[in-house]
């Protein structure tokens, strides 16, 4: 965990004090909603179908205990008892009512939470690896920096009013978990020939209307020099990128028009130009950074104790066991993922009272500390192996030990139709029915490693085009149907997926995935090749023939 100073602190509260004000101003009429948009966008506040949606900032997925109990708070008194945890890490809260907005943003900074620059066309929280800093094999732990970037880019005077909303990732693992090839800047933190620890930098990366693949700019920047050639990068942005079309605004526009080379040799002059100025970090700097994460007194424990041995004679803890608990980098110790995704429930959500006893079952084996994945779902980082047994009945009690990690039901949805007013088509519905197809959890082990992304519209923020199985809604004369796309990634090796063909209707949109599925089953070459390796071998036409067949 990072401790915040005193800056964060005063930042933080004034910011509570600014809105309260908003707020009244707005209710009293003095501002209409056209002027007060832009200040609670700036607030985290969005106007969705319903209601007003609050959307809180988890800098790079870490929460405490504290904050987690905070969260269950707001949600039991000013929403409806839950919250929505999202692809960006961050929680939203989709029926506080405005009156009641800086009571909860004051409750959420007594425990160091805000909503800065969740929203707007500025630098969006800040992602990572759920896993950071406790996953086997790692360069070190990313959420350093990430929070270096974090102090850097809060209320950063020039990219504060970007063209468009801006958003990092960063991994330092090789299995990439915080998908950097699909946002605006991917950071991959490794170690060059000579030892030395800095960063490959990708740029234009974005789902939404024009997908695309992030593109290599500099295969590596030291340490030292990551906020110069990162501000860089958005100096160049700012100053070329549109503002005259929303479409046409993000930076992956800008890099795809004016070439790779030709975008990163602006970048390279303009870097060139600044590269020995303040924002050169001196090792003082970063260590001070270091010094404020705290990490858990871990014990010398065995790996494999008795205690999971005797365990796994029931099966229903060692299908758990063998689909939510991933090694840690220290021997007798392990790393827990929680599903957000019951069988039948909505992607991402968690009651307040899940959020409490989650909380306390945090205290209790993972030394306070829990994170948010960009899947929906949550970990316990530090569980001793000796714990898993009593931590999965603890958490089957509450819902949150369905063995469907990665699995074919533990899907990524958008709000879709439920809530988002730009949502052509409802994304929730959809996830619920798929779930109850695949239930079986023998059926999804078979099946193996697929993921489902549901989007409501083509802004895409259930990352439909990277999805082994992307879901897309449209609208066709006051109908919702569905794109369908298959093969896509969003890892390592990330790739936008392939159309298969015309839209389905809402109804045939569960016999159209099972259909899939079943032509996977039958083409596979053995147990072993996952449904994405087999679309990239087979193509698109063996899925499709199968799936229009008979439509």
């Amino acid at each position: 965990m990072y401790a915040y100073d005193e800056i964060d602190r005063t930042l933080i509260n004034e910011r509570v004090s600014e809105f309260r004000d908003q707020v009244k101003r707005r209710l009293a009429g003095e501002l209409t909603e056209d002027e007060f948009k832009m200040l609670r966008l700036m607030n985290g506040v969005y106007l969705q179908l319903h209601a007003y949606m609050f959307r809180v900032a988890i800098p790079y997925g870490t929460l405490s205990s504290a904050q987690l109990r905070k969260m269950a708070h707001v949600a039991r008194r000013y929403d409806r008892g839950y919250g929505h945890f999202t692809t960006r890490q961050n929680i939203q809260f989709n029926w506080i009512k405005l009156a009641d907005l800086p009571d909860a943003l004051e409750d959420l900074a007594e425990v160091g939470i805000h909503a800065m620059q969740t929203s707007g066309n500025c630098t969006r929280n800040i992602t990572t690896d759920q896993w950071a800093g406790v996953a086997p094999g790692e360069v070190e732990d990313p959420r350093i920096w990430c929070e270096l970037l974090r102090q850097y880019s809060t209320m950063h005077p020039e990219f504060s009013f970007l063209p468009r909303k801006f958003k990092f990732a960063i991994t330092a693992s090789a299995h990439d978990r915080a998908a950097i090839k699909v946002h605006d800047i991917g950071l991959r933190l490794h170690k060059n020939a000579a030892g030395e620890t800095g960063f490959e930098v990708l740029v234009g990366g974005g789902l939404g209307r024009t997908p695309f693949i992030g593109k290599v700019i500099k295969p590596f920047v030291p340490g030292r020099d990551l906020l110069g050639y990162v501000e860089s990068i958005l100096r160049v942005y700012n100053q070329y990128g549109r503002r005259d079309n929303i479409y046409k605004a993000r930076i992956k526009i800008l890099v795809h028009e004016l070439g790779i080379e030709k975008f990163a040799q602006e970048v390279e002059d303009e870097w060139l130009q600044t590269r020995d100025s303040a924002l050169s970090l001196d090792d003082e700097v970063v260590e001070d950074i270091r010094s404020r994460f705290t990490y858990p007194h871990y014990r010398t424990l065995p790996d494999h104790p008795d205690e999971v041995k005797s365990a796994s004679a029931d099966p229903r803890f060692e299908a758990w066991r063998l689909n939510s608990v991933a090694p840690h980098k220290m021997p007798g110790y392990a790393i827990v993922t929680l599903s957000l995704k019951p069988i039948g429930g909505p992607p991402g959500d968690a009651t307040a009272d899940q959020m409490d006893a989650i909380a306390n079952l945090a205290e209790k084996y993972s030394f306070g500390e829990i994170r948010v994945g960009h899947e929906q779902n949550l970990a316990l980082p530090h569980v001793a192996q000796r714990d898993l047994p009593a931590l999965w009945k603890a958490l089957d009690q509450i819902g949150v030990a369905t063995p469907n990690v990665n699995l074919v039901t533990d899907i990524i949805a958008c709000p879709g139709l439920d809530y988002c007013s730009l949502a052509n088509t409802r994304s929730i519905p959809i996830a619920q029915e798929l779930t109850h197809r695949f239930s079986n959890h023998d059926t999804a082990n078979l099946i193996g490693r697929l993921h489902i992304n549901i989007s409501g519209c083509i802004n895409a923020c259930g990352h439909h085009h990277v999805g082994h199985i992307g879901i897309l809604g449209v609208e066709k004369n006051g109908e919702e149907y569905y794109q369908i796309t298959i093969g896509g990634r969003a890892d390592e090796h990330a790739v936008v997926g392939t159309l298969i063909g015309p839209a389905v209707p809402y109804a045939e949109v569960a016999d159209v995935i099972e259909d899939i599925v079943e032509a996977y089953l039958a083409l596979r070459l053995r147990p072993e090749e996952l449904f994405v390796d087999a679309v990239t071998r087979l193509g698109v036409e063996p899925f499709k023939e199968r799936v229009y067949a008979t439509r």
